[in-house]
């Protein structure tokens, strides 16, 4: 067995927000990469429900060229992180043409947008885009057909509203969300883990129809949170356990949308605007990246000047680690796991202090494991190699307060500095 460990295995002691913020003011290229669901707002039920905070919109804008999301959620839509800015920022605002939108990758990395709304998917097909398209009305119909045995106790309208509400409508990564289902079952382990393997068989079935359409090898299933990878490549679902739901939701997801993979189109950009050449090649995406990050590293060390690349500074709040049942290993997952291992590795690569940032997304409406005594217990291991440089115990409201005071700090040296 696998020895339960006191304290996470920081092999370096952790930087204070106080004491990261202070290295971050003056350095000159720097490239924050940042999730937005449980980093700078609170993880809620109904994703309908989210607000962002207006003075952290409004210091994105002041971090232009240091900035840059990277998220499973979507950019537009009704459900869309646009409208949250646009409520956040009031109806007397103009995000076009003032560029207040938040820049990077939505959807794992297929949805890019810059500050001025502007939209585009590299690399997806017309094909993919109708089925996608349909997929809801065929969630909820599946769901329609399951729940009933799972929730017998409510009546038909019941079902329908929760089926509705548990379907996220968005244009490239559909989901199913469980949580106003488990919110009906509170401490009910058995029947949450019941309905986790209800939606991923249902899941199973809507890719099944996909391959039927033509569109075999299109789409994947991304787990949230996850116990990392099985053998057959796909994401384990983490189980139900007292004080944390695990795994909430499934995206049907575009193949190629891995946020690692996002990384790198990321930092393609990046050294465009700064040194007018795209290393990766003007028209490269996450669909023609490597999907492992062995072969990610790789195109980064071929192609990038060491001289090149910008401090990394990975913010993220899902990363999860659990003992195997047998006790003889760890099984890591977590969707902002590999985007900020590789972001670490590529520090160490090129001799840049390269930071992770890890948000206690716990204060919510979901269970999550809190980073409140340090321990980081469901979330690293003693023999992790992702090793997370500072915590942020305080969630969003300490995160947005740190993130504006950076915004904020940064402007001033380069207005004193013109």
């Amino acid at each position: 067995m696998i020895a339960r460990f006191p304290l996470c295995c920081a092999s370096m002691p952790r930087l204070t927000p106080d004491q990261l913020q202070q290295q971050l003011v003056d350095v000159d290229d720097l490239l924050i990469v940042q999730d937005l669901d449980g980093v700078c707002m609170q993880l809620v039920r109904d994703p309908l429900t989210r607000q962002l905070d207006r003075s952290y919109v409004e210091s994105a804008a002041r971090l232009q060229g240091s900035f840059v999301v990277l998220t499973n959620g979507e950019h537009e839509g009704h459900r869309g992180v646009n409208r949250l800015v646009e409520r956040a920022l009031g109806p007397s605002s103009r995000p076009v043409q003032e560029g207040l939108y938040l820049p990077g990758l939505a959807a794992g990395g297929v949805q890019l947008q810059d500050r001025f709304g502007t939209l585009s998917h590299p690399g997806v097909s017309d094909a993919e885009m109708d089925f996608l398209a349909a997929a809801p009305a065929r969630m909820e119909q599946l769901l329609l057909e399951k729940l009933p045995e799972h929730l017998p106790h409510l009546s038909q309208p019941q079902l329908k509203a929760l089926a509705q509400g548990a379907v996220l409508d968005t244009q490239v990564s559909p989901t199913i969300n469980l949580n106003g289902a488990f919110a009906l079952l509170p401490d009910a382990v058995d029947a949450q883990r019941a309905l986790q393997r209800m939606l991923e068989m249902l899941m199973n079935q809507l890719a099944s129809e996909a391959e039927m359409q033509g569109l075999k090898g299109s789409f994947f299933l991304h787990v949230a949170p996850n116990l990392g990878r099985a053998v057959d490549g796909s994401e384990r679902i983490k189980p139900s356990a007292p004080g944390d739901v695990g795994t909430t939701d499934i995206q049907f997801m575009l193949t190629g949308s891995l946020k690692e993979a996002g990384l790198l189109v990321l930092l393609n950009q990046h050294i465009a605007r700064r040194w007018g050449e795209a290393p990766f090649g003007e028209s490269f995406h996450v669909r023609t990246a490597p999907h492992d990050h062995a072969g990610l590293m790789a195109m980064v060390q071929r192609c990038v000047p060491i001289e090149r690349m910008p401090l990394l500074v990975g913010v993220g709040d899902t990363v999860t680690s659990t003992q195997s049942e047998d006790g003889s290993r760890w099984l890591r997952g977590g969707s902002d796991r590999g985007f900020l291992q590789l972001l670490q590795d590529l520090g160490r690569w090129c001799g840049q202090p390269n930071r992770v940032v890890l948000v206690d997304s716990s204060h919510g409406e979901i269970d999550r494991p809190s980073l409140a005594d340090g321990r980081l217990e469901g979330i690293s291991d003693p023999h992790d190699p992702l090793q997370v440089d500072t915590l942020i115990p305080g969630g969003p409201a300490e995160y947005i307060h740190w993130f504006c005071q950076l915004a904020e700090k940064r402007q001033s040296l380069t207005v004193s500095q013109a």
